[in-house]
């Protein structure tokens, strides 16, 4: 068993883990096609991941000019729950590096926790059916958890105690301008990864640091000041 670390790395799910918008858009457009609305290309569903399944629903619905007609967004919003609980792996799989990173981190004595505006049972379903769940233990909160969420500093320092580490030993990682939010609000220092789910560059998510792909986090990490 690895010697303990006094650091912690928390992650972002959806766009900076794994790239969940396959799944996403299927679900999302089979509700869509119910209603009798034109669908979204995976380029505009992109976008609107990040705030969590309920936002999702909204601006898709906002999108396609029916956000004010409440009850069928509410139910469309419990049919995409339906939908995409069932099947939320099918296409969607790590972004490469994501396993040989977490092993890395893992097996240097690193805390890991994910931080993530997508509903708990969502979040629980993508990390086991990937198996990537056993890297995360119980450090692993999802929007709906508690009664704040990202940006809120809450959420994130929620995560860094299930660690058990202190959010002066802490980073983030993470891919949009909700990440970068609750790491500034928390005073945890921020990765960006730049193939994520935001319209918005790199460079204007104002991150510490920005990688391409994971085999620059440790690096990156070491760069801030992490040791493993």
């Amino acid at each position: 068993m690895p010697q303990a670390s006094d650091h912690a790395v928390i992650f972002d799910l959806d766009g900076t883990l794994v790239d969940t918008l396959p799944d996403l858009h299927v679900a999302l457009n089979r509700v869509l096609k119910e209603e009798g609305l034109q669908t979204l290309a995976p380029a505009e569903t992109r976008l609107m991941i990040g705030g969590g399944a309920r936002n999702l629903i909204d601006l898709a619905f906002e999108k396609r000019q029916v956000a004010n007609d409440m009850a069928k967004v509410d139910a469309g919003f419990d049919r995409f729950l339906n939908y995409y609980g069932a099947a939320p792996t099918v296409h969607s799989r790590p972004y490469p590096g994501v396993l040989e990173a977490l092993v890395a981190l893992s097996n240097g004595g690193t805390a890991l926790g994910v931080c993530t505006n997508k509903p708990q049972d969502m979040t629980n379903q993508v990390l086991e059916g990937l198996q990537l769940a056993h890297f995360f233990g119980d450090a692993v909160i999802g929007g709906d958890t508690l009664p704040i969420h990202k940006p809120d500093a809450g959420h994130l320092l929620a995560v860094v105690e299930k660690t058990g580490r202190t959010a002066e030993k802490t980073f983030m990682v993470g891919d949009s301008e909700t990440d970068v939010g609750a790491a500034r609000n928390a005073g945890i220092p921020v990765i960006v990864v730049d193939f994520g789910y935001t319209a918005l560059t790199p460079e204007e998510l104002k991150a510490d640091l920005v990688i391409s792909h994971f085999d620059d986090l440790l690096p990156a990490l070491e760069t801030l000041g992490f040791s493993a």
